[in-house]
């Protein structure tokens, strides 16, 4: 393993570890509340710099109020500030929805596209929202490097460069495509449980023989 690793022996273990974190998280999925691509759009837009937790509080309430894109675009910016607030950076993420909406409405019919390109077209997306939409509310492959995936896919040595972007095409070269989605809550789940990042439960961890990250701990 390690630098030498050739891409054919990645993908290798890359299965190996995949079948493992099946077996050792069968629940992994995402962990957000919606039942539209629009309800999974705004969550995720307010999930940046916030727990999946808080979201799913706050749009318990939101989504019985806000029901369409023509809703969002034509909501009050300090109301929808308000019913926000609690998951941070509430200014910022408030223009986002509602110029995300508006864009919606005026080229989409109102409609979340289907492709990552339009996706990334729209203000406040970038492409791990993008892939959260496509893997989750449209069922298409996709990978979203979250700050666990982030974490995790680095110590295990699938794909290092500092660069999200990056780690992101390296992962698309390792996992199989059809595993890309799952892949994703399989690695945030090991991150929230086992691979954290201050004090990672390394003795305990299922795929502790198939990780070659120098900084394991051994209590």
């Amino acid at each position: 393993m390690g630098m030498a690793e050739s891409l054919r022996a990645k993908k290798v273990r890359a299965r190996k570890l995949i079948r493992i974190l099946e077996r050792e998280y069968p629940d992994a999925k995402i962990a957000l509340d919606f039942s539209t691509p629009l309800e999974l759009l705004v969550a995720t837009i307010l999930a940046a710099q916030c727990t999946d937790e808080r979201v799913n509080q706050v749009t318990k309430a939101l989504f019985t109020t806000c029901r369409s894109a023509k809703d969002y675009a034509q909501a009050d910016p300090a109301t929808l500030e308000r019913e926000i607030r609690s998951t941070g950076f509430y200014k910022a993420k408030a223009r986002a929805v509602i110029g995300m909406a508006k864009e919606l409405v005026l080229k989409h019919g109102g409609q979340v596209p289907q492709t990552l390109l339009e996706l990334v077209a729209l203000p406040g997306v970038g492409r791990k929202t993008a892939n959260v939409v496509l893997g989750n509310a449209y069922g298409q492959p996709a990978i979203a490097v979250d700050t666990h995936v982030f974490r995790v896919s680095q110590r295990l040595g699938l794909a290092k460069s500092e660069d999200p972007e990056e780690v992101h095409d390296r992962l698309c070269q390792a996992i199989p495509r059809v595993k890309w989605t799952p892949f994703s809550h399989l690695l945030t789940t090991h991150g929230r449980r086992a691979c954290k990042a201050r004090k990672p439960t390394c003795p305990a961890c299922p795929v502790r023989a198939l990780c070659p990250w120098p900084g394991k701990t051994l209590t």
